[in-house]
């Protein structure tokens, strides 16, 4: 009886385990995606500003009136530790996507809010300063520089790592970890590294980062966000630092792919007859190059492999083949294409080809998934060979092919021709 009560606590206590988690090699990921941005961003950001002798201040009134505290350089410069072990801490996969997406953006956003509306810190910092602060000053003028002004991205790393750690720790554990974000928040003004406008302005940031990146929400939209920021960086980097024209049309084109994933149209590329309309290049062509360069790299590395395999009598899968590889197939082969992002091989569109569009790297929805189970159920019914394939081979074929083959067999006298 004894054992009995106990397995069901030991059960939980393994779920809770089970559930916080997280392979570090995955945290590390996060960790240096958003250190790579900053690294990127900020520093071009400030670049921008000291290249073209930004003047403009922020400054209001009452911020003549907020003290100069040296030993606050202390808790500001505390934040880099902060920045990174918030990916340590959290507990489980989403809690990491999460926290790492908030400050991806709040990183992404600030910065391109640094670049379009530039400012500089409008007072003079006492010199010198002695001691340690002393040190940590001199070291923030090497790599904090008196631009990169509203939002104050102190303010809204603090609030996001806030959010992040609050449900972590409880007690005074939690009490001590609050006062020290807010100690760090206000560093931002006793510091006189911003002024009142930036502090809002770094509240609302991440208040705004926080609204945009929800829980349980982040496997659905994982390929439109990260879209959206590369979007973001090459807009700082192509557009404001390069003044390029082509760095904005293909911004643009990332966010469009952004949009369509995130409204989760497979169709967005006008694909018919497995091929590409003008249209499409003239608007994707960022997103059709890199999937053409992709297959091009999954080809070389895996030359030595064959490039489709069979799953069941007269069902093959596999990737999007050439001229040379399509020979290999039967001669009265159907063809399932999945891929939306590349145009077919000329040798497989025939008569024989069907095409069903479905997003990549994103779970498809049930009623997309319907119609091309229906299809492919049809032809093996009907004993057609049929090749069943999508751009690399990797997830949607493979997706369809494991669920067909599931349905077969629960469904023997249905799936015999």
């Amino acid at each position: 009886m004894h054992n009995a009560q106990m397995a069901p606590l030991a059960q939980a206590q393994e779920m809770r385990l089970t559930a916080g988690h997280v392979p570090v090699h995955r945290r590390l990921v996060h960790v240096l995606l958003n250190w790579l941005a900053f690294g990127i961003c900020y520093p071009l950001a400030n670049q921008l500003a000291r290249q073209h002798d930004v003047r403009r201040s922020l400054a209001i009134g009452l911020d003549a009136a907020i003290p100069f505290l040296p030993w606050m350089a202390l808790p500001y410069a505390s934040f880099g530790l902060l920045f990174t072990l918030v990916f340590f801490l959290v507990r489980g996969e989403e809690a990491l996507r999460v926290a790492s997406r908030r400050l991806l953006l709040a990183t992404v956003l600030g910065c391109l809010f640094f670049a379009v509306l530039p400012a500089r810190f409008g007072m003079t910092r006492p010199d010198p300063i002695d001691g340690l602060p002393g040190l940590v000053f001199r070291w923030l003028a090497l790599v904090d520089q008196s631009y990169n002004q509203c939002p104050s991205l102190h303010v809204a790393y603090a609030l996001i790592v806030w959010l992040a750690l609050r449900p972590v720790f409880d007690g005074a554990v939690r009490r001590l970890l609050g006062a020290w974000l807010l100690l760090v928040a206000a560093s931002a003004l006793f510091t006189w590294q911003h002024h009142l406008v930036d502090v809002i302005g770094g509240l609302l940031l991440g208040g705004t980062c926080a609204w945009a990146i929800r829980p349980g929400a982040t496997r659905r939209h994982g390929v439109s966000f990260y879209y959206a920021i590369g979007a973001g960086v090459l807009l700082l980097i192509g557009v404001a630092a390069l003044r390029s024209w082509i760095a904005a049309w293909a911004a643009a084109s990332l966010l469009l792919v952004a949009l369509a994933y995130l409204q989760r149209r497979p169709d967005f590329l006008g694909k018919r007859a497995g091929r590409h309309p003008l249209r499409a290049w003239l608007l994707y062509w960022p997103y059709l190059l890199g999937y053409r360069l992709t297959w091009l790299l999954v080809r070389l590395r895996e030359r030595r492999r064959a490039p489709f395999s069979l799953q069941a009598p007269g069902l093959w899968s596999g990737r999007r083949l050439d001229a040379r590889e399509a020979a290999r197939l039967p001669a009265d082969c159907h063809v399932i294409d999945l891929c939306a992002e590349l145009p077919e091989t000329a040798a497989l569109r025939h008569a024989r080809y069907l095409h069903f569009p479905l997003l990549d790297l994103q779970a498809p929805h049930p009623s997309q998934l319907r119609p091309v189970l229906a299809a492919l159920a049809r032809l093996q019914r009907e004993g057609r060979p049929v090749y069943l394939h999508c751009a690399m081979g990797y997830s949607r074929s493979r997706l369809i092919s494991r669920l067909h083959l599931r349905r077969k067999h629960r469904c023997p006298s249905r799936s015999t021709s």
